[in-house]
């Protein structure tokens, strides 16, 4: 399968928009499309889904390792690979490039095209050009501007030409119609956007006028062959599987998943919906979401709640992440505090919204105390992004590490333990994390 990256200088320089307007606009053309994502975001995959029919995956260094990046890679199915890059091109991990857009780029040998959405600028622009391009031997093959007038467009192109080496694809116009919406912890969820698919098609409409898409295919380059790299499976243990999944929690990687399918029989359910768990569940798996966003309609759910609380007290096995954690408490307070909704109860103690990011970024966690789910000591690569905190009354496993930009370190406790439940802020994938997964489903 051909593939390409698209990256950029930034954050919010446009990646996402002109991703899924050039994925839409190859399947007009007749191309099946497969998405991924590099690094540990859920929202843009679900993007990915929406328009190709495929799941989308991610391509995460850190939580993955070199091996685990080829093979979920060589999982991916369709005529073209598009790999939708994080942040800017060289970002990765404190002040380097590791893990970063660029270092996925090197791992499968792919050609990287940049979005630019330049501003206020001419010649400047090409230095900035010139300094991402030469910064490390990293194949990029072409330039689409984004957000910019037609006016600006030809100015753009024609100093870039000058004095740049790189070639210009084309260009996307302004457009309010593009704007996808973000709260607190990104964009908006593509199952909560109505009008999805009619932004999307105006997308790929401009992405097929605007922009040279014979020479774009063209610039897209075979990867090598990983398959032999897919060494990500488990055995089946025959379990009965249950995942929430609805607008409240949609947080699950591709691959977590797959190995869950591959362990037992998974159901998926609705907290929102449903009254009650799947009947003989002996394995539950809560992701993350947003429940502060729908607490309401959870908090009204009362049967489901009982259910879980029910199963959870009986001694069901359960694992729970981030908005999973949350819901596990007695309830969820707004974020002015003058609001509470009823949640599980499982977990005594509540969740309180906050204004400001309480951890961010990729940590690493060690099992510090003797429990009847993870053996002491093993240590666990994972990612925390939340708004958000609980105050419990109960145990805690974890001591969650994260390393800063000056080498000093940042250590705090998580992993509250009760019963048969786990939970905790840290998102995992497993296939950097085999053995944890073993262990949460050796029931």
């Amino acid at each position: 399968m051909k593939s390409i990256i698209i990256s950029s200088d930034r954050s919010g320089g446009g990646k996402t928009t002109v991703t899924l307007g050039i994925m839409r606009a190859l399947m007009k053309k007749g191309f099946s499309v497969q998405g991924y994502k590099v690094g540990p975001d859920y929202i843009d995959p679900a993007f990915h889904t929406f328009i190709t029919n495929r799941p989308s995956r991610n391509l995460d260094l850190y939580f993955m390792g070199e091996d685990g990046v080829k093979a979920s890679f060589s999982r991916g199915n369709g005529d073209l690979g598009i790999v939708e890059g994080v942040m800017g091109l060289y970002d990765g991990l404190l002040i380097d490039s590791k893990y970063s857009t660029a270092h996925v780029a090197k791992t499968l040998g792919l050609p990287v095209i940049l979005v630019i959405s330049p501003k206020a600028q001419s010649t400047t622009l090409c230095a900035e050009i010139n300094g991402i391009v030469n910064f490390e031997d990293i194949n990029i093959a072409g330039i689409i501007f984004n957000n910019i007038t037609q006016s600006y467009y030809e100015l753009v192109n024609a100093v870039v030409n000058k004095n740049c080496s790189v070639d210009v694809l084309g260009f996307i116009p302004k457009n309010d119609k593009l704007v996808l919406k973000s709260r607190h912890l990104g964009l908006v969820q593509s199952s909560e956007i109505e009008d999805l698919n009619e932004k999307i098609d105006v997308c790929s409409e401009l992405v097929l006028k605007y922009v040279d898409v014979d020479k774009l295919v063209r610039c897209f380059k075979k990867s090598g062959d990983f398959k032999n790299n897919d060494n990500y499976h488990m055995k089946n243990k025959r379990l009965r599987i249950a995942v929430p999944y609805d607008r409240a929690f949609s947080f699950y990687y591709t691959e977590n998943i797959e190995l869950l399918k591959e362990i037992g029989e998974v159901e998926f359910f609705s907290p929102l919906k449903d009254k009650k768990l799947p009947e003989n569940t002996n394995f539950m798996y809560i992701g993350g979401g947003y429940p502060e966003v729908f607490a309401s309609e959870l908090s009204y759910n009362k049967d489901m709640l009982l259910s879980v609380k029910g199963k959870l007290e009986n001694g069901l096995r359960c694992y729970a992440e981030c908005g999973g954690l949350m819901y596990l408490t007695q309830g969820i307070q707004n974020i002015d505090g003058d609001k509470t909704f009823e949640m599980v109860g499982f977990f005594n103690g509540e969740t309180h919204m906050t204004k400001k990011l309480q951890n961010f970024g990729y940590a690493s966690i060690k099992v510090r105390e003797s429990n009847n789910i993870l053996p002491c000591s093993m240590t666990i690569n994972c990612h925390e992004f939340h708004k958000s905190y609980v105050n419990l009354k109960e145990n805690t496993i974890y001591d969650v590490t994260k390393r800063k930009y000056d080498n000093s370190l940042k250590v705090w406790k998580c992993g509250y333990l009760k019963r048969n439940t786990l939970a905790s802020y840290a998102h995992v994938h497993f296939f950097g994390n085999l053995d944890m997964l073993d262990h949460l489903t050796d029931v």
